[in-house]
């Protein structure tokens, strides 16, 4: 079965093996990705509008190809590496207890989204709006306070610690 300029609607797609597929033009609404290995997706022009991935592994997805008029993802206990979200509006997205290794969320509207129990290690926050952002309990993020734009951010220590990294002084 072909995922190229189709369109699914409250699809339920369960322990399948997306690897390498072309998902170009089209369109997941309401749709959950459960179990899924989703690595080096095509997403040029895709659609992704209240689509939930859990327990997933996305490997170097490129989410600036997709349709950014209409993107609203959530991320639930997956697995997310080197995927690209920069220049995007990411508003309240929820990226709940994942490993999110190495991606790029430069440039990219994170207001109010949601972080919690997740691992960042590695990934790049550059230039991004945090305001209202929840990283409760998150780990191993890199995040310079001077160069993201941080407002009613929350964060959990001991990792709030790590903000004052960028700062280059030193604690006992």
């Amino acid at each position: 079965m072909g995922y190229q300029d189709k369109e699914f609607e409250n699809k339920n797609f369960q322990n399948l093996n997306f690897t390498n597929e072309d998902f170009s033009s089209s369109k997941f609404i309401d749709c959950t990705f459960e179990n899924c290995n989703l690595s080096n997706i095509k997403l040029t022009d895709t659609r992704f509008q209240s689509v939930l991935f859990k327990s997933c592994k996305l490997l170097g997805l490129d989410f600036t190809k997709a349709n950014k008029l209409i993107l609203t993802p959530k991320f639930e206990d997956s697995l997310i590496l080197t995927c690209n979200f920069s220049d995007l509006n990411l508003k309240e997205t929820t990226f709940l207890n994942c490993q999110i290794h190495d991606s790029d969320f430069t440039n990219s509207n994170l207001s109010k989204c949601n972080f919690e129990n997740s691992n960042l290690r590695g990934s790049i926050f550059q230039n991004s709006n945090l305001s209202q952002a929840s990283f409760k309990n998150a780990n191993e993020y890199d995040i310079n306070p001077a160069n993201n734009f941080l407002r009613k951010t929350k964060f959990s220590l001991p990792d709030a610690v790590s903000l004052l990294r960028a700062f280059d002084i030193e604690l006992d």
